[in-house]
């Protein structure tokens, strides 16, 4: 092959060492006309079947090392990694030695099979390698913030600011592709199953989904102001009333709100469907059929058959203390209270009285738990905003914090309500239903990750079903809707008119999966009568209903279907496959938990002309 010699190949900022005064030279061959410029083959392609192949590979530089003048370069690409060797006496020798890691170059080479004691099993390549024949720099890196290569100590702040470095490592690339293949596979199984997808409107009104709005001023109409979408949440019902059957999309949603672990500030995709002419389990079956296909294709980690196991929210409630419950480990709450109430134990009787609970917790095999112990878990509770921490340990002699405060007959009153065995320790914490319900649902979680209760390597799918469609609202003093407003209530309008709101049920779901909630949904009110009624005992007028909700409102009254669906969440999909606790970490390009974008400066400041055409003043 020819060979083409040209001079100092241009770089903004180039190393010192790369960039003497006269330039540089390197030598790149004069292609031939049937092999592609840039490459033959990817970097995770080569294989024993290919060696004593003519390819071209381009990719960064992962890895360098000299071993005596002989220089070994893994190649890296979105495929893969293949080791290049280039011997001392290559014309490019002395140009690889300088190149620094990140850099993006072309190679010629030959494929060889590697000896047997250099087979590099961990890689896929790793019985081949590159004996390169010419070397093309095809652009140069700067010193680099932290390494791609290996696994650094670097803060999420620089991870963020140079995410574009991030992404290549091999970990964060892995998952952005398997999120890739997620959606891609949910599209798939979605039109499967006769659903068509639709886009919806992402300038639109404001819509009350629980969470603040982000607006978008209007330059033609001064003063006014479209929000983006918290959810499709009217358009997919108004698809229904439309005449379609079954939709979906892959939605991209606007809150405004605070990060957690689990959820994204500012935007967040969802599989948003809805269905017509359909009850409660329709849905489930749906979905229970898409997720145990789904979660089957990208793990092999244990999967349920369906159908899922459904659990009321009380019952989630009383059982876990979370309408989240992680099904992994059978640790249960119990409730004492009618021990207690009749009990001499004054503390806990008085809170009975008072209208508390006494919730507990059975764990076997605690008798060899150091004082230390309990001592944390009192603290821990104490912590999450508790008063304390009571237990009782079963032995030949009850020992615990209240175990001589107790009388016998309600020891063992105790013992036998919990099934306690021998050396069992029951914990309690009394109080205020809620309060007592959420601290004991904390307190078994923090149980689970002590004592390495939870099975491993499995998903535990559930719905909680049931829920309120009424609350208190403290602050208010007055009836709330508890959910999505729009949802059915259970027994129609007379159960409206009937029973006290605070006793009334919506046909109200979540999928939970490992204690992490996928998604809510519902059965919709497809009846304008009804709608009026429900939003009536919350405090809503009509007129504020149809002030509010008029396109829907509207629409209801020409003839809606029976209709419900769901939008579980893409991003915590993903993390449950990729096994990943921080959902930053399957998102591309995600805001830190400030809500800022480090990387492409936002939110950032705008110019008076900008604000002026949107008839808009900043306050200092």
């Amino acid at each position: 092959m020819a060979l083409a010699v040209i001079g100092f190949y241009p770089h903004p900022n180039p190393p010192l060492s790369l960039a003497p005064t006269a330039g540089f030279f390197m030598y790149i061959p004069k292609l031939e006309a049937t092999m592609h410029r840039y490459r033959t083959h990817t970097c995770g392609e080569l294989r024993k079947r290919h060696a004593g192949q003519t390819i071209h590979l381009s990719g960064w530089i992962h890895r360098k090392r000299d071993h005596g003048g002989i220089l070994f370069l893994d190649l890296r690409d979105h495929y893969g990694i293949t080791q290049l060797v280039i011997s001392p006496e290559n014309a490019a020798a002395e140009t690889a030695a300088k190149i620094p890691r990140e850099s993006v170059i072309r190679v010629l080479g030959d494929v060889r099979e590697r000896s047997p004691e250099t087979i590099n099993s961990a890689m896929e390549t790793g019985e081949v390698e590159i004996a390169v024949r010419e070397l093309e720099v095809l652009s140069l890196a700067e010193p680099l913030p932290f390494s791609v290569a290996e696994d650094p100590d670097v803060g999420e702040s620089t991870r963020l600011s140079y995410r574009f470095l991030d992404l290549r490592r091999a970990g964060l690339h892995r998952r952005i592709q398997l999120r890739s293949e997620v959606i891609a596979s949910i599209r798939r199984r979605m039109t499967d199953m006769d659903f068509a997808e639709f886009q919806t409107p992402i300038l639109t009104s404001s819509s009350p989904e629980g969470a603040r709005d982000y607006l978008v001023p209007s330059r033609l109409y001064p003063g006014q102001f479209y929000a983006l979408p918290q959810a499709p949440q009217q358009f997919k019902q108004l698809l229904m009333v439309s005449g379609f059957d079954r939709y979906f999309q892959i939605a991209p949603c606007f809150r405004d709100e605070d990060a957690r672990a689990d959820r994204s500030p500012g935007e967040f995709y969802q599989l948003d469907l809805e269905m017509a002419f359909v009850e409660q389990e329709d849905v489930f079956a749906i979905v229970e059929e898409l997720f145990s296909g789904l979660f089957r294709e990208f793990t092999d980690w244990e999967v349920p058959a369906p159908p899922f196991p459904r659990l009321s929210h009380a019952d989630a409630m009383l059982r876990f203390g979370t309408d989240k419950p992680d099904l992994r480990f059978a640790l249960e709450i119990q409730d004492l209270s009618e021990i207690f109430a009749g009990s001499s134990f004054r503390l806990f009787r008085d809170i009975v009285a008072a209208g508390g609970v006494v919730r507990a917790l059975c764990v076997p095999a605690m008798e060899a738990q150091p004082r230390s112990f309990f001592d944390g878990l009192e603290a821990f509770v104490k912590e999450a905003g508790g008063k304390g921490l009571a237990y009782l340990i079963n032995g030949a002699q009850a020992t615990g914090s209240i175990a001589t405060a107790l009388e016998q007959s309600v020891r063992s009153r105790i013992i036998e309500e919990c099934t306690a065995a021998p050396g069992s320790a029951i914990f309690f914490i009394a109080g205020p239903p809620a309060e007592a319900a959420a601290l004991a649902g904390r307190l078994r979680l923090h149980l689970a990750d002590r004592l390495d209760l939870r099975r491993e390597r499995c998903y535990e799918f559930c719905w909680i079903v049931d829920f309120p469609m009424y609350e208190w609202d403290e602050e208010r003093a007055c009836v709330a809707f508890s959910h999505n407003p729009f949802s059915m209530p259970q027994g129609g309008m007379a159960t409206l008119e009937t029973q006290p709101p605070l006793e009334i049920k919506a046909y109200q779901y979540d999928i939970v999966c490992n204690g992490l909630e996928l998604s809510s949904g519902a059965i919709r009110n497809h009846r304008p009568d009804i709608m009026y009624k429900a939003f009536e005992i919350a405090g809503h007028s009509q007129r504020d209903v149809d002030r509010k909700f008029g396109g829907m409102i509207r629409a209801l009254r020409y003839g809606a279907p029976p209709h419900g669906g769901i939008a579980p969440g893409i991003d915590r999909i993903v993390m449950l496959l990729a096994d990943e606790p921080n959902i930053r970490e399957v998102i591309a390009f995600p805001m830190n938990q400030n809500a800022q974008d480090p990387l492409m400066g936002a939110p950032s400041e705008v110019s008076s002309e900008q604000l002026r055409e949107l008839h808009i003043a900043v306050r200092e």
